[in-house]
């Protein structure tokens, strides 16, 4: 039986590159794309202008498809939006916002449309707004993450049962065996971020691709909740924003601190000091920065050998 991602995106592997900030550039998309998974552009960290370059760039890198992740909340969307009609992308990955703006827009110019969510009333609201997948997102996931601060695995199921569409897991997803567990549950595809976040194409600075690679348990925490919950790399950014919150601070005062361009100054330009480090959980499993194109083979055939391994159990 066809695995229906692989047949909704015309890919070779049931696996997606997350649509990272600051990470998710044309070379990364175009590597994962060219090994036969589905790469993103991140658009979160582009202004309209390098969104086009990026995707016609993209496009010269690899005759495969790949999309483009949209987080609906960023200003200047509908510029994004008109860039992404006109340079004829086919797939997009859609965050942070109501679906049902959009979707409309993007399926009448024949796009595919996937969104993110972390709970089930939003997946059941996107199933409605029409979109052709679901990616559920527990709260292990880098960057922007759910308030219910649900688990993959609790809410992989959850989103299985309620809606009809197809289901990608994301979050904590950094192996053949996680990706197993999460076609268990009801997954049909899943979304990794961390892993290419550190891989040897992806647009971080070096400097957050090494603190990564150096990261352990428990060295990443939900943070900035009252305004929008982020998974962050402890650092002394981090170590701030935990002193202002235990001290009661106000959304405003959060702001002020958050202030401008702390995602690009730490993850693009290296800062790991006073920068935003936004990282999953599964970091403190990623020892190495490598090709992306290794990294997705190495999850896809540890997905068969676990695959083979269960089937032979005797119970």
């Amino acid at each position: 039986m066809m695995n229906p991602i692989k047949e909704l995106f015309n890919i070779e592997y049931p696996i997606i590159q997350g649509g990272m900030v600051w990470c998710s550039g044309w070379k990364l998309a175009s590597a994962v794309s060219n090994a036969g998974g589905l790469g993103l552009i991140g658009a979160g960290s582009m202004h309209p202008g390098v969104l086009r370059e990026h995707i016609q760039k993209c496009r010269l890198a690899t005759a495969n498809p790949f999309g483009v992740n949209v987080p609906l909340l960023y200003p200047g969307i509908e510029n994004i939006m008109d860039i992404i009609a006109e340079e004829g992308v086919k797939i997009v990955f859609t965050s942070a916002g109501n679906p049902a703006v959009w979707t409309p827009f993007l399926k009448e110019r024949g796009i595919k449309v996937a969104h993110v969510i972390a709970n089930k009333k939003f997946a059941e609201k996107a199933q409605q707004s029409g979109v052709d997948a679901i990616v559920a997102e527990g709260f292990e996931a880098g960057g922007h993450n759910g308030r219910e601060e649900t688990t993959t695995f609790c809410l992989l199921p959850e989103i299985c049962d309620a809606v009809s569409i197809p289901v990608i897991a994301a979050g904590g997803i950094g192996s053949g065996r996680a990706m197993l567990a999460a076609f268990a549950l009801g997954a049909d595809g899943v979304q990794i971020g961390s892993l290419f976040a550190a891989s040897l194409e992806s647009s971080a600075h070096i400097n957050f691709k090494n603190a990564i690679i150096n990261a352990e348990e428990g060295d990443t925490k939900l943070s900035l909740k009252s305004l929008v919950p982020v998974r962050l790399l402890k650092n002394e950014f981090y170590q701030q924003v935990a002193k202002a919150e235990a001290e009661g601070a106000n959304r405003s005062e959060l702001m002020k601190l958050l202030g401008r361009g702390r995602a690009k100054k730490g993850m693009f330009e290296g800062d790991l000091k006073e920068g935003e480090l936004e990282i999953g959980q599964i970091a403190s499993a990623v020892h190495q920065i490598r090709p992306a194109a290794a990294i997705l083979q190495d999850i896809w055939q540890e997905f068969l050998s676990e695959k083979e391994r269960i089937s032979n159990l005797s119970v």
